[in-house]
């Protein structure tokens, strides 16, 4: 019974102690991913990034968050003596983890007004992208395909202050393994404005 009054008596304590808040930033990105045997291929896009602090600290917060990124990738063309094709990669890019990150320093909180910050985490996404597959040009006209793929990702990243508030540049770095299909690997650098 202590032991069940002590858990109920820490959980309205933690719970008290603990301040939420959202927060967002928008930004640019650039993608790039290959396959098993597969041409490294870019995109470049937009991210968009929601975030909800659930735990918060004077200097640092656990969040969940969904950065959403979207891009237009191309890649040069290859000529296949073998087959007499060409090969080459356009399409649409589409990144959606959701990532558990821990924040420290700038941009961690609201209240945090130090002039530097930074973050990693991991998580779970999908990826759509046209980017990893092939078209192929040939006699009997274009074939193309799309891959999804689920898998785990990662992120990290620096935040540098801008003005008196919490607002700050982010320079993010993240990583998706898609675990399905042709297992592409997935790198992305972005650049965001966090309000």
């Amino acid at each position: 019974m202590k032991k069940l009054i002590l858990a109920i008596a820490l959980f309205f304590t933690a719970g008290t102690s603990f301040s939420q808040s959202f927060m967002h930033g928008a930004g640019i990105t650039i993608m790039g991913g290959y396959t098993n045997g597969g041409d490294f291929t870019f995109a470049e896009g937009f991210t968009y990034s929601p975030r909800f602090n659930f735990l918060e600290r004077e200097n640092l917060s656990v969040s969940v968050g969904i950065p959403l990124s979207i891009g237009i990738s191309a890649s040069t063309d290859s000529y296949d003596y073998y087959t007499d094709t060409y090969n080459s990669s356009i399409g649409f890019v589409l990144n959606v983890p959701v990532m558990i990150n821990l924040n420290m320093g700038r941009g961690s909180t609201k209240e945090n007004r130090k002039k530097f910050g930074y973050f990693v985490g991991g998580g779970f996404g999908y990826n759509h992208g046209d980017f990893i597959s092939t078209a192929d040009y040939d006699q009997t006209g274009l074939t193309s395909s799309s891959d999804n793929n689920f898998g785990p990702a990662a992120n990290g990243g620096l935040r540098f202050g801008v003005g008196k508030k919490h607002k700050n540049i982010e320079l993010k770095f993240s990583y998706f393994k898609g675990l399905n299909d042709k297992k592409p690997n997935i790198f992305g650098i972005a650049g965001l404005f966090n309000f």
